[in-house]
């Protein structure tokens, strides 16, 4: 999709941030950074995971106060005092991490606080849910605005998090990571958004670990590294190649789904299996397996039911009927507690309210499915249980100050490398996982990838949900892909292309 370059560079930004410090107890997440957004363009915000990026935006979207540093709309110095004032002053956030309230409907969070009124004073209810499908058709959500917003996926809700944000009509959006759920179709329709958007005027800021996204919708971008600013570009003028040195300082080299060689022709042991699986109004019929030392790939559009299904194999959601084999042995599993006791384990979509304990420690994060084998007698070990967690933290790279931090302040790669290593130390057959490498950087993704790549070369079973076409592409020996709640196709790695993968997702026979 063509992305027309309209920045005037000489006018004065919609929004400029000028030296803003940010200091927390030992670290220093934002020195000095200077960042500003024009009328009609998209500026991209890069960094790896513990940048500063989600720091800068919390600061700009008035929830969190700046140490030093002035922060100026239309060049006039403003002090934001809240989230609500930083609204009023035209600036919309649309946050990485959802905020969300689950028991409340679509259309209540869409505009919660500023519900449309009657003449008495009351919620006018039927033109709050007017005004939120018109929202949602703009985006073209297929959502009921009275639909409480728990009962949506990940995917969806995020979709209600982008109506929300243009709801609000701001003068500068800042999308905070919006397509870490969405598939390529979805992505489409935003980038199309956002375009629009641009041409109105607004000033758009865009972050994203997806670098691709980067050179197809941005005018610039703006690299931070350790909470500083490395330098601030014209896309046009600079290469993929430039952009992740600027990024991580360093070359980074992208291995290939064909690392791991596998003995094209020699029958594997099939490991699982599923046959009939159906639970009403979700999905249907669906049959597939996979082998042991197999990566299984699973594809479909947001609402397609790929998520609801792996849920539902675990234990985690309930299934109306179908059988579960595991070693040609059909087995039970009514919770997620019976997948892990035959060896199964899902890593989530959503992994700060599904995958971590955040008030929890690195170590009690880690170590928590584990516990039984590091007792001595009828007590916990607990210089067994650290040194467990410092093999795994070791292990996977996780940059923590220490085994006691809380899990809720590290960057999100280390978050998802810690759910990660809560299940490697035990002796499971089959990994789900659920958009591995879902808001995280360049290289921590490539980190996970790898990850995944040696468990299936230790021949252990893996079903792989993602959202990322190369990704899947890359990693996967066979694909499934999913529409409407049925497989549409099974595709093997050499068959497998984005066209056939976008076609069958979208119900193509």
């Amino acid at each position: 999709m063509a992305v027309v370059n309209s920045v005037r560079p000489n006018s004065t930004p919609l929004l400029e941030v000028r030296g803003i410090v940010k200091n927390y107890p030992g670290v220093l997440a934002l020195d000095r950074v200077h960042f500003d957004v024009r009328c009609s363009e998209v500026h991209c915000l890069a960094g790896e995971n513990g940048a500063g990026k989600s720091t800068l935006i919390e600061i700009i979207g008035g929830s969190y106060s700046k140490d030093e540093g002035i922060i100026l709309i239309d060049g006039n110095e403003v002090e934001f005092s809240s989230p609500k004032h930083a609204q009023e002053m035209g600036i919309a956030v649309l946050h990485q991490d959802l905020p969300v309230l689950p028991f409340l409907s679509v259309a209540e969070n869409i505009f919660l606080a500023r519900q449309p009124k009657t003449k008495l004073g009351f919620v006018n209810y039927s033109e709050m849910y007017k005004r939120a499908r018109r929202w949602l058709d703009i985006i073209q959500a297929d959502i009921n605005p009275q639909t409480p917003l728990g009962n949506l996926s990940m995917a969806r809700q995020q979709l209600v998090s982008i109506a929300k944000a243009l709801s609000l009509e701001a003068r500068v959006i800042i999308f905070d990571e919006p397509s870490a759920v969405l598939t390529s179709v979805e992505l489409e329709r935003l980038f199309e958004i956002i375009n629009s958007l641009k041409q109105e005027g607004r000033g758009i800021t865009y972050i994203s670990h997806r670098l691709e996204e980067i050179f197809e919708i941005g005018d610039r971008v703006t690299v931070l590294r350790n909470g500083r600013l490395v330098g601030t570009e014209l896309i046009r003028k600079i290469n993929k190649d430039t952009l992740i040195k600027m990024l991580v300082g360093r070359e980074i080299v992208e291995t290939t789904g064909e690392v791991i060689k596998k003995d094209k022709g020699k029958k594997r042991e099939t490991v699982l299996t599923v046959k009939g699986l159906n639970r009403s109004g979700v999905f249907k019929d669906i049959d597939f397996k996979v082998d042991r030392g197999e990566i299984l790939g699973i594809y479909g559009l947001v609402g397609s039911g790929r998520t609801e299904l792996v849920r539902s194999i675990i234990g985690a959601d309930p299934l109306d009927e179908g059988e579960i084999y595991l070693y040609d042995q059909k087995v039970k599993i009514s919770s997620p507690k019976d997948a892990i006791k035959l060896g199964i384990c899902l890593a989530p979509e959503d992994r700060k309210r599904q995958g971590l304990f955040l008030g929890k420690s690195v170590q009690e994060n880690i170590t928590l499915p584990s516990l039984k084998k590091l007792k001595r007698a009828c007590f916990l070990n607990y210089k067994k249980i650290a040194g467990y967690a410092s093999v795994f933290v070791k292990k996977m790279k996780i940059v923590t100050p220490g085994l006691s931090q809380k899990v809720r302040f590290l960057s999100g790669g280390n978050q998802q490398k810690v759910v990660l290593a809560k299940w490697l130390g035990m002796n499971l057959k089959v990994f789900f996982f659920d958009e591995p490498t879902r808001g995280i950087d360049v290289g921590a993704k490539e980190e996970i990838r790898n990850l995944i790549r040696e468990l299936a070369h230790q021949g252990k079973s893996i079903i792989m949900i993602s959202s990322e076409i190369p990704e899947i592409l890359r990693l996967s020996d066979r694909i499934v892909v999913m529409y409407s709640g049925r497989i549409t196709k099974e595709l093997s790695r050499d068959e497998a292309n984005k066209e056939k993968l976008i076609a069958y997702s979208m119900g193509v026979t």
